[in-house]
């Protein structure tokens, strides 16, 4: 079958080394067409861990079908959206965890093409987080939010080299240090659901008006690690982002210190990552603002 395959995604996977399975795509595509009985549609843009398509089923009913890139576990997410049930995030209508395969409920317009006024936007994304965090029984298996601290720091100092040093050594030495204070207050405990990545283009709007989220992480996490990304997202708007920290910690309790780090965390790794894709101007935006807020030695 013919598949349009956007070019951020195919220049993401051929860096990695993995241009065999842009090959071998087609062919995956048809076959889930096939067990699911989808009629295939178009590709969306913009992504690059995972191609997107617009299907159709049988009785008419827009779906989604994901597919995530080599070394990209769909697992996770799919493992937070069973939880999730619809509520607050897209629903799971199908998965197939082998083809790293996912069929999803179609939705809308990205919140950043309908809310014009971006604290609108921070206090609903907030408001959002807190509907998805609950807690999780000890035998749900997601990677924790300790995890992730530690996987990113083994990661940052290679990945910032490989990119060319894209930001000054100061801003990750500092979001490292942030990576360890995190990685210590991680308590299974009191640690609940958690997105991971939320923002203005992962939060769509449904058929009754409201919104919800896709993509996400699915991880067993503090809850400042989705308000970390509220912090960190629209890196061009030019607020005080210590004023944006606080009202988020005062509309959810969340202690605003905690915010604040995850944010410097989620701000430096995405920066150098897009940065190291060509995913611009989005990775040199959020280093100009992790170096000036390094600089200045912000912090809350």
């Amino acid at each position: 079958m013919s598949l349009d395959i956007p070019d951020q995604l195919r220049m993401t996977v051929i860096a990695d080394g993995n241009e065999g399975w842009l090959d071998e795509l087609p062919g995956v595509v048809d076959s889930l067409a096939q067990d699911w009985s989808l009629t295939i549609g178009s590709s969306f843009a913009g992504g690059h861990v995972a191609l997107v398509v617009e299907a159709t089923l049988v009785d008419g009913t827009p779906v989604i079908l994901k597919i995530g890139v080599p070394n990209r576990d769909l697992g996770p997410e799919a493992t937070a959206l069973r939880l999730a049930n619809g509520d607050g995030c897209a629903k799971l209508l199908g998965e197939d965890l082998d083809r790293q395969a996912l069929l999803l409920e179609r939705l809308g317009t990205p919140m950043r093409d309908l809310e014009t006024d971006p604290a609108r936007r921070h206090d609903l994304l907030c408001d959002m987080a807190v509907r998805l965090w609950r807690p999780l029984a000890p035998d749900i298996d997601l990677p924790t939010g300790a995890q992730l601290a530690e996987q990113y720091a083994d990661r940052l100092p290679a990945l910032w080299e490989q990119a060319g040093r894209p930001c000054t050594p100061a801003t990750v030495a500092d979001a490292l240090d942030c990576m360890h204070r995190r990685r210590l207050a991680h308590d299974d405990r009191s640690a609940v659901l958690v997105h991971g990545d939320i923002h203005e283009l992962n939060a769509l709007q449904a058929d009754d008006g409201s919104y919800k989220l896709i993509d996400p992480l699915g991880l067993r996490a503090e809850p400042a690690c989705d308000l970390g990304t509220v912090v960190r997202c629209t890196p061009d708007l030019g607020d005080d982002l210590r004023a944006r920290t606080e009202r988020l910690a005062r509309r959810t309790g969340v202690e605003a210190t905690a915010i604040w780090e995850w944010g410097t965390i989620h701000r430096v790794m995405s920066g150098v990552y897009a940065y190291s894709i060509g995913f611009q101007p989005f990775g040199e935006l959020l280093l100009a603002e992790a170096d000036r807020l390094t600089a200045g030695n912000s912090r809350v």
